[in-house]
């Protein structure tokens, strides 16, 4: 493959990054009930076709397109002067986010299923119990994704071929988003807040500048950015 269809790739993989954060802002919209608390609500949520929806098109699906983004956002700054920087947090995200499909998969296909069979009248389902490796993997993922989307906004920063602002909104989003949204939310009523959305909001705005500028950039034969 020549370096003039190489770019095309990388400029459309930089698509998926707003896209793919509007898709996870969007399942993160309507947090679920207390588990503990209402249970009976609870499994309501969960089996319901919207939730379905929304975990397999905006969780799942936004956590796999975000992976293709994130490697092409590394791509894209490669040739930059923050380039290593770049490349060394575009592999650290993308691995915090597929471990982060493990429990996308568990909470869009065996949450719903645990729901029905309590809703049948099987109540002791709700004292299942899940492996320690998989919060051992939720939480690596977590940080892994948090480190490497904040430090891909750096690079973006000191790149000189991506505008300023679009890197520091996009380490703002994954502030407000990881660490005011997934984990103050995990730790408070283990569902999303308004921050999540509003995090993963910012991330695709920034993202979908950064997809923007790549593009024309592309056009233009690469020139940098102010």
């Amino acid at each position: 493959m020549n370096p003039q269809d190489t770019g095309r790739w990388v400029r459309a993989g930089l698509w998926t990054l707003p896209v793919s954060w509007l898709l996870t802002a969007w399942s993160s919209l309507e947090p679920q009930p207390d588990q503990a608390a209402d249970p009976g609500a609870w499994a309501r949520f969960v089996s319901s076709d919207s939730y379905q929806a929304s975990h397999v098109i905006g969780s799942t699906g936004g956590t796999i397109l975000a992976v293709f983004g994130l490697f092409a956002l590394g791509c894209h700054l490669a040739g930059s002067r923050s380039g290593r920087l770049a490349l060394g947090a575009a592999v650290t995200a993308a691995a915090g986010t597929a471990l982060l499909l493990v429990p996308a998969v568990i909470s869009t296909f065996v949450t719903p299923a645990v729901g029905r069979a309590y809703l049948a009248g099987n109540q002791d389902v709700m004292q299942l119990e899940f492996p320690g490796s998989m919060t051992a993997a939720f939480m690596a993922g977590l940080l892994l994704a948090f480190v490497g989307t904040v430090l891909l906004g750096v690079a973006a920063w000191h790149s000189r071929v991506l505008p300023r602002w679009a890197g520091a909104v996009w380490v703002a989003g994954a502030v407000v988003f990881y660490a005011l949204g997934v984990v103050v939310g995990q730790a408070t009523t283990g569902s999303s807040l308004p921050t999540q959305s509003a995090g993963a909001a910012l991330l695709a705005v920034a993202g979908g500048w950064i997809a923007w500028r790549g593009s024309a950039q592309g056009h233009r034969g690469g020139s940098p950015a102010g």
